[in-house]
């Protein structure tokens, strides 16, 4: 869509060096980026992600819904202070809506 919302939704990828390509081309307004740490981005890694893609806003998602995947939220917010990345973070609940 032309200049219109764009969402990056990383599925279970890891972070890799090409994600810093994508703001070269096109605008990222929400990114949906994998905290879990397990078969996932744990919190280092997504706040890598989330620096290299530059999105306006960050919903973190795949953590807390069994005990393998250790990633929070808190963590992942504190990655992003420690890396410097002042992307927006919005952390949601389960079965919570968002308008964008």
């Amino acid at each position: 869509v032309q200049n219109g919302l764009t969402i990056y939704h990383t599925g279970d990828t890891d972070v890799f060096a090409d994600m810093s390509l994508i703001p070269q081309f096109r605008k990222v307004s929400v990114m949906l980026a994998c905290i879990g740490d397990h078969f996932t981005m744990g919190p280092k890694r997504a706040a890598t992600a989330v620096n290299y893609v530059k999105p306006d806003l960050v919903i973190p998602m795949h953590f807390g819904t069994f005990p393998a995947l250790t990633g929070t939220p808190q963590a992942f917010q504190a990655e992003l202070d420690r890396q410097k990345v002042r992307t927006k973070l919005q952390v949601m609940k389960v079965g919570q809506t968002v308008q964008l």
